[in-house]
């Protein structure tokens, strides 16, 4: 799943729409548009995004071999 997909799961969980999220974010509906087109987002938009829908962001490295989390 990409995280544009991800994004837009948590926006209707959370019965917000794109427009929502962008104010929010202080950056433009066709910028963010244009970024979930190209599933294009810097850790830290993550982050930001993932603030402002009350949401934890988390990154795991897991071994292949044992599948520990690292």
């Amino acid at each position: 799943m990409t995280m544009t997909e991800k994004i837009k799961i948590a926006l209707i969980k959370k019965d917000k729409k794109t427009t929502d999220l962008a104010k929010i974010l202080n950056c433009s509906p066709t910028n963010l548009y244009h970024k979930f087109k190209r599933d294009n987002f810097s850790e830290k938009e993550i982050k930001e995004i993932a603030e402002a829908l009350n949401c934890d962001y988390e990154i795991n490295l897991i071994d292949r071999v044992t599948g520990e989390k690292i």
